[in-house]
């Protein structure tokens, strides 16, 4: 409705202010199951790809893999990428803490100590998330039903990789076994760090989920392209199997997916982002089950289901009701009497 020249437009209630670097984005958690599904699957495809490429490699060609087809697409599409210096600095960030370091850190560790033993050190990633989140959000303050569903979530895992065998079957005095812990362990705090970074300095932006992925993959592909020649050697064994591997993980596991992790983040914060650690393992072993005969122990959907349990109180899908403060129906039914 217009008005005339010199006259005050009529009052109207202003709208309520949004959460800040809220984004509503319906059906989040179906988002949050597909993501958990593409990177449960990526490990048959990073085990495929290890066969022939090095690690840094791997990183490379799962990065370039990923950001080629999402900058394709953006451009298709009439879209560009972000022009503000200061957000290329914060996604270049988001992109050593989320992609570049820890890939190639897991690729070493994948080395050094068995795949069951990074899942379960994997697992702390949801910890340290909700720690630097507290540091670095002002708004994910975690409530004791968070608290709790990550506890939970975490011994589900640990359950569903069966923590008593794998461990038993690690020398911790075994200097190449400690060293691997310990990549992973820096991995999962890159993660931890960066989710909640991501949330605070990038997802808040105006920018669409598609813009930010393909920036964040271009940028996290520039210091593989410098590293990787200088580290290591052309690979002469490459098969179209790993080929194929390396460009369906970088395509679906790594382009693709941040498209779907940007989404959860802005809608659900960084806390619950990166919970999807606990589901992975599931989906993992699952598709072990269905796609390779692998047998299903007794722990491992006993773990499931604990896993479930501890995401359910972290999203909020369970509530864990609080205590009455004890005299407090006493007052109430007194001051209803008027005493």
């Amino acid at each position: 409705m217009s008005t005339l020249p010199g006259t005050a437009a009529p009052s109207a209630p202003a709208p309520a202010a949004p959460a800040p670097n809220r984004v509503p984005f319906p059906g989040w958690r179906a988002k949050f199951v597909l993501l958990a599904l593409i990177w449960g699957m990526s490990f048959v495809l990073i085990r495929t790809g290890a066969e022939v490429l090095a690690p840094v490699q791997l990183s490379l060609g799962r990065m370039a893999t990923g950001a080629l087809p999402l900058l394709a697409v953006l451009f298709l599409r009439g879209g560009r990428l972000p022009s503000s210096p200061r957000l290329w600095g914060h996604v270049f960030v988001a992109a050593l803490l989320l992609n570049t370091v820890p890939f190639t850190l897991f690729g070493y560790a994948g080395q050094l100590i068995p795949s069951a033993l990074m899942g379960i050190v994997n697992a702390s990633t949801p910890l340290f998330g909700v720690v630097f989140a507290m540091l670095i959000l002002s708004d994910e303050r975690p409530d004791r039903g968070r608290v709790l569903g990550l506890g939970i979530g975490f011994l589900g895992v640990l359950t569903v990789f069966g923590v008593w065998n794998s461990l038993a079957e690690v020398n911790v005095a075994d200097d190449d076994a400690l060293l691997g812990m310990l990549l992973v362990v820096a991995a999962t705090v890159c993660y931890g760090i960066g989710t909640p970074y991501l949330r605070r300095f990038v997802a808040g932006s105006p920018h669409t989920a598609l813009e930010l992925s393909a920036l964040q993959m271009l940028l996290g592909t520039l210091p593989l392209l410098v590293i990787a020649p200088l580290t290591t050697d052309v690979p002469t064994e490459l098969t179209w199997r790993a080929a194929l591997a390396v460009t369906a993980l970088g395509v679906f596991g790594t382009g693709f997916a941040y498209i779907l992790n940007y989404a959860v983040v802005r809608a659900a914060g960084a806390t619950v982002a990166t919970t999807v650690t606990y589901v992975v393992p599931v989906v993992a072993v699952a598709a072990g089950v269905l796609l390779l005969g692998e047998t299903l122990s007794w722990n491992q959907p006993l773990g499931a289901a604990v896993i479930i349990l501890g995401a359910a109180l972290c999203q909020g899908v369970i509530r864990v009701r609080r205590p009455a403060p004890v005299g407090g129906g006493r007052r109430r039914d007194r001051a209803r009497e008027g005493v």
